[in-house]
């Protein structure tokens, strides 16, 4: 049986393989302009979204008018943000207050993922400020910042303006808004920094003294209907000097009493109308590249601009004050001469930039795309490596079947085929994030990856607190993470033992230690739950500190080649080396519930993870079940 999961693994798990030819071609020598800025290897990455990090000043909270715009296309008579602490599956009073108004899609808010979406908790960047401590104790040396463009939705997709940091992420949202209008949009000239920018500028020096990087996430795809563009096509219809921005497929006759205008949404969303490409994706056969470019100049240099403008806040030509690189949304939906073109004018600029894609699908929800023609050298630097993820999910989670580690190992070397060394080196190796599980509760649950894991969906998927038994299987995956090719990613309050299914419940505000929380015993279809105390978890933080204190101590977990050195299809064992000319770790993994042995080069070791010295007994080392080691040569 397990033979016939191997090969149904395979199957689903490989990408095509290119070419002999090709590949060799794409694995074509890096120079300094091709290929990604050194650093993008040797960081730890943390995922953060301002909004639900931290609340460090009340007085900027959202109000009703900030939400305007935003799902659900309307705001609930008596709306207010939701208490931090409160109980995550509690409903909020104002929910009363919702009737039978319907959403923008014409449907009543009956579920609980619904009705979340309205909620907001007035995280800003002085709670970001305030823990910038906490993240250099943590160990990461790279913050990846969901999008903090002004926009009224709790993700920021749906951007008012691209040029703004949110106003309830600053200390004046009123002032800003009045900075905001007395500028012409289109006119960089006459921009001028808000509050909320000045402190983001603020938040990005903080960073930088603690040697941590940052990068900004744009969705250049798609704006929001309050977006100062859309605004003046919804005003002016064809007269409009923008309406070549939009795939707008008709505009409104006002000889008629019809409203004709109609446009496209991306994914068919209302409210995130879709910015103009010179060719039509066609998504008919799946998601994959397309040639083309932005169809307006005027769009295409906005966007030219308002990056030119977190490069380098200042605009004095030194760029040690902006961003150290951009997180594209939804990269694969926007044509290749487009980000050619923008790789090159960011690149002018500050030749250090890190171009991270988000490179996802090809077919929902079986087979994920393959990233390499974004990664020639003339596009992205990295992708965030879900493929990884979800290769080793099935290999340490048995989810949602069992494959041996000849599975994993096929399955990582695939991935690797026909993407060059320097590219491999820089991905950003994602275990889940704004759109996907936790990744307690996707370890919790063994259904396939990122599927049925709403519970309105699936009426069996755990939503309650993961046991130890997962905890377990959560630290040999995070040390495959940590001693693998790639850069480990932290989603914020994964390393505090945060919990919480698919969107929107990945979205929970941070468990921080000085705040007291209720305890979870709501569950959103009234079934019966236990009760889950909510407090932040010193083992699962712990062990992550130690991972990354392991990986900056031992580079060559960073730049060293790797070779799977043991591999037990049988017994599920798994061991490969990272090396150098100078240097060599031994990682290896029993995955099965009984002690075992594994071979390994003779010699005298240090088990990085217990802190144990290591002798092989005729080369091979006993490993107990479900556990790993790291071990290093002694003399290294």
């Amino acid at each position: 049986m397990k033979r016939i999961y191997f090969l149904l693994a395979i199957i689903f798990l490989f990408s095509c393989e290119l070419p002999e030819k090709e590949i060799q071609e794409n694995k074509s020598e890096a120079t300094s302009l091709n290929s990604p800025p050194a650093w993008a290897k040797e960081v730890v990455w943390y995922e953060l979204s301002v909004e639900r990090f931290r609340n460090g000043d009340p007085s900027n909270d959202p109000t009703p008018e900030d939400i305007q715009g935003a799902y659900p296309g309307f705001v609930p008579e008596g709306w207010t943000t939701t208490p931090w602490t409160q109980d995550w599956y509690k409903l909020d009073a104002y929910v009363d207050n919702i009737g039978s108004q319907k959403d923008f899609y014409g449907n009543e808010l009956k579920r609980f993922v619904d009705k979340a979406q309205m909620r907001r908790y007035g995280g800003d960047l002085q709670g970001v400020l305030d823990k910038v401590d906490y993240l250099h104790e943590l160990g990461i040396t790279a913050v990846y910042f969901r999008p903090v463009n002004d926009a009224p939705s709790l993700h920021k997709y749906d951007a008012r303006n691209w040029r703004h940091v949110d106003v309830n992420f600053g200390p004046d949202p009123e002032g800003d808004k009045k900075i905001m209008s007395s500028e012409i949009p289109d006119d960089p000239s006459t921009w001028k920094l808000t509050s909320a920018d000045k402190m983001f500028v603020d938040v990005i020096k903080a960073l930088h003294e603690k040697g941590i990087r940052v990068i900004m996430d744009y969705s250049w795809n798609h704006t929001g209907k309050t977006f100062w563009a859309w605004q003046d096509i919804l005003e002016n219809q064809s007269k409009s000097k923008y309406k070549d921005w939009y795939w707008i497929e008709s505009f409104d006759d006002p000889e008629t009493p019809e409203n004709e205008f109609s446009y496209h949404g991306w994914c068919g969303v209302p409210t995130l109308p879709e910015i103009r490409e010179t060719e039509k994706q066609d998504l008919s056969q799946g998601l994959e590249s397309f040639k083309g470019n932005v169809y307006s100049q005027g769009a295409k240099q906005h966007i030219f601009y308002v990056a030119e403008r977190w490069l380098d806040p200042n605009g004095d030509g030194d760029t040690s004050d902006g961003v150290d690189g951009f997180r594209l949304d939804v990269a694969a939906e926007m044509p290749l001469g487009f980000w050619r073109d923008f790789r090159k004018h960011v690149r002018d600029i500050n030749s250090e930039t890190y171009f991270l894609g988000e490179i996802w699908w090809e077919e929902w929800p079986d087979k994920l795309l393959d990233p390499e023609p974004y990664l020639r050298g003339d596009i992205f630097d990295a992708v965030m490596n879900y493929r990884w993820y979800r290769s080793a999910r099935y290999f340490f989670n048995d989810s949602p079947f069992e494959i041996p580690a000849t599975g994993l190992i096929d399955s990582l070397n695939n991935f690797r085929s026909n993407i060059r060394d320097v590219n491999d080196y820089a991905m950003m190796n994602y275990t889940g994030g704004y759109d996907t599980p936790r990744i307690l509760t996707s370890l919790f649950n063994k259904n396939k990856y990122k599927y049925g894991c709403k519970v309105h969906e699936n009426e069996d998927y755990k939503i309650h607190k993961p046991d130890q038994e997962t905890i377990d299987i959560l630290k040999l995956l995070l040390i495959q993470q940590y001693t693998y090719i790639g850069a480990p990613h932290i989603y914020f309050g994964d390393e505090m033992g945060m919990w919480g299914a698919d969107d929107p419940n990945c979205r929970k505000p941070l468990i921080w230690k000085d705040l007291e929380f209720e305890d979870e015993t709501a569950h959103p279809t009234g079934k019966e739950r236990p009760r889950d105390k909510v407090k932040f978890n010193d083992e699962i933080f712990n062990y992550h500190k130690k991972l990354i204190s392991i990986r900056k101590a031992n580079p060559v977990l960073i730049h060293g080649d790797i070779e799977f050195i043991f591999i037990d299809e049988s017994k599920e064992l798994l061991a490969y080396k990272r090396f150098n000319n100078k240097e060599e770790i031994i990682v290896g993994f029993n995955h099965e519930d009984t002690p075992k042995a594994i071979t390994i080069p003779e010699g005298e070791y240090v088990d990085l993870i217990s802190g144990k010295d290591i002798r092989g007994v005729k080369e091979q080392v006993g490993i107990p079940g479900r556990t790993a080691f790291v071990l290093k040569r002694k003399g290294n």
